[in-house]
């Protein structure tokens, strides 16, 4: 028998947890945790291997020779995209569902998809993701007034947490359940088949994958949900992000782990320049500049990331998408900010569909349209996967760093940003946590103090 232990509801959430948290929800978790938890100790094990092997060893990363013959055999291909992904053009990227107001909007919008983010655009405390994944339940069930049914809103690209979270509120055999199977178990549980039945899904945006093992993984895990859920094999569709630099090496065998699942891969552009910093921030090589200098797609190992994705996708059938346009267009659209921003976007956008995308994600609502009529102006039919771009990347293409150097501008500006994203995070457990909330005060007050002394 295994031993279930779950908190108490968010305080103001007890419908919610309820309507969610049944007893045949819990024992789906359960047996879906079961069955899986310890290869999710053997993908992490794995992650910190490969980190120790790279740098006991000073040495980086390459296509694997392990692996050639995937990438050598032309013949393959991921099984054919789904009606309601062939359009890709433009999704609203970030979106937390906990936030009822965005969500809503987003869902109003012209976009053709939606990223219902449980990952990087939202904090993931106990209540925002039974809020979030309630709010998801309402409009599967099409209870929200205003909201028009599946079949005519755009897709629902669901994002869970990543692998190296857990969620600290329930306790299977003892052990915290990971993140991501408490988001994606709950969400396939109650909405999995009123998204397949409504051709809407179930699909989803898998992060921070960093090998063609984790994407074995979740094969392994989509197969076993359609044979518990009694789905045909292939209803659920994934789009790996491609949020790391190991991954970006494995892309080939990445999609042939999911051909029977796979909505193609997207380039994650803020993290995977990130990525560089987790894995090789010690190095002197490695060395970014200030990333207002670096973090856009004409940047060398930017382009060339991306110029490989594409070739990987439509090579083998599959959606390549892009960046996400992370600037918010100013309220007076008459000023010289807003035009300045549309402007910047355009061009950095335009080059992405240039090089062959079949979409890209916004975070900004209000740049669903000008986006979308860019395509339309430059592209014919729902998606460019008869652009094959014709390079040849290399381990040097992918590895080399832009020049510009580090300022003094720039180091302020991302203790700024690093401080703001402490506080939202802060903030959000503040919610939750009152009890903790003068430590959790102290903390952020240490952290400033320590910052502004190294910056003395």
């Amino acid at each position: 028998m295994n031993q279930v232990d779950l908190q108490d509801p968010p305080t103001g959430l007890e419908f919610e947890f309820h309507t969610l948290l049944t007893p045949g929800a819990i024992n789906f978790l359960v047996e879906l945790t079961c069955t899986f938890d310890q290869d999710v100790d053997k993908i992490l094990w794995h992650r910190s291997a490969r980190k120790v092997q790279l740098d006991m060893t000073n040495s980086y990363p390459n296509y694997s020779s392990e692996n050639s013959h995937i990438r050598n055999d032309l013949s393959w291909k991921v099984s054919p995209v789904p009606r309601r992904l062939l359009n890709r053009h433009v999704d609203i990227g970030d979106t937390a569902p906990c936030h009822t107001e965005r969500f809503h909007r987003a869902l109003l919008s012209s976009a053709q998809g939606i990223q219902v983010d449980f990952d990087d655009g939202n904090c993931p405390t106990y209540f925002n993701q039974i809020k979030g994944i309630f709010n998801i339940y309402q409009v599967v069930y099409n209870k929200v007034p205003g909201i028009p049914p599946l079949s005519k809103a755009p897709v629902l690209m669901l994002r869970p947490r990543a692998w190296n979270m857990v969620e600290h509120n329930m306790l299977i055999n003892g052990r915290e359940i990971p993140g991501p199977l408490f988001d994606y178990g709950l969400l396939m549980y109650h909405a999995g088949r009123q998204l397949y039945e409504s051709e809407s899904g179930p699909f989803f945006y898998l992060s921070k994958v960093e090998s063609f093992l984790e994407a074995r993984l979740w094969n392994k895990i989509f197969v076993w949900t359609e044979e518990k859920l009694k789905l045909p094999l292939g209803s659920i569709k994934a789009t790996v992000l491609i949020e790391s630099v190991l991954a970006s090496f494995e892309m080939e065998e990445i999609l042939y782990e999911l051909k029977d699942h796979s909505a193609g891969l997207n380039c994650g552009i803020w993290d995977y320049a990130a990525s560089f910093v987790n894995k090789f921030g010690h190095r002197l090589e490695f060395l970014l500049p200030d990333r207002s200098k670096y973090v856009n797609m004409e940047k060398r190992f930017l382009k060339s990331y991306m110029d490989l994705l594409i070739q990987t996708c439509h090579r083998r059938g599959a959606l390549a998408t892009g960046g996400m346009a992370a600037l918010l267009l100013p309220e007076h659209r008459e000023s010289e900010q807003y035009h300045s921003v549309m402007a910047t976007v355009t061009r950095l956008k335009l080059f992405e569909i240039k090089a062959g995308v079949d979409g890209f994600m916004v975070y900004d609502v209000d740049l669903v349209a000008p986006m979308q009529k860019l395509f339309q102006e430059h592209t014919e039919g729902p998606n460019q996967l008869h652009v094959i771009p014709d390079v040849c990347v290399s381990q040097s293409d992918l590895l080399t760093m832009p020049a510009g150097g580090v300022t003094l501008h720039g180091l302020k500006y991302n203790i700024a940003v690093g401080i703001q994203f402490i506080e939202a995070w802060l903030k959000a457990q503040i919610s939750e946590l009152k009890e903790f909330s003068y430590m959790i005060y102290a903390v952020s007050l240490a952290t400033l103090v320590h910052f502004e002394f190294l910056l003395w």
